[in-house]
């Protein structure tokens, strides 16, 4: 058995937030996310990073396979409309009352992010590579 690295069971003590590095959007919703979590409670890493996969394939998913917003919160995996509204739960200001949003039936709240999801290169862009996160926060990020 292969031992888990420092910064693997670091997704055991935060929320973690999986991201896709070369998505202009994903990158977006990350830099949305920093100084709305003042308490620092997320952490951070990208699907493409050799840290992202390894956590994913050990949570069932495959990281070559995964066009989705990724949560993990206390050993469970949440996806798509439902990992961002419990995102936007724990941020500061009023961004919590959006999780009101989680009594609309889950296949609902995904046609909605599906339609994103299909459409994020095309709207918001591609980069060749990751973001690199600002010194002030790069200790959030699992792989940089």
């Amino acid at each position: 058995m292969r031992k888990s690295s420092h910064k693997d069971t670091e997704a055991e003590w935060y929320p973690l937030v999986f991201y896709d590095g070369v998505c202009g959007f994903c990158q977006r919703v990350v830099q949305f996310i920093i100084p709305r979590d003042r308490s620092a409670a997320f952490r951070f890493v990208a699907i493409q990073s050799e840290t992202g996969s390894r956590l994913l394939r050990r949570y069932g998913l495959d990281p070559a396979e995964l066009n989705t917003f990724v949560l993990l919160e206390q050993g469970r995996v949440y996806t798509r409309s439902t990992a961002g509204l419990r995102v936007l739960r724990r941020l500061d200001g009023a961004w919590p009352l959006l999780y009101a949003f989680i009594v609309v039936p889950r296949p609902l709240r995904d046609v909605v992010y599906r339609w994103i999801a299909a459409n994020r290169y095309r709207f918001f862009g591609k980069s060749d590579s990751c973001m690199l996160p600002p010194p002030e926060v790069r200790e959030r990020f699992l792989d940089t």
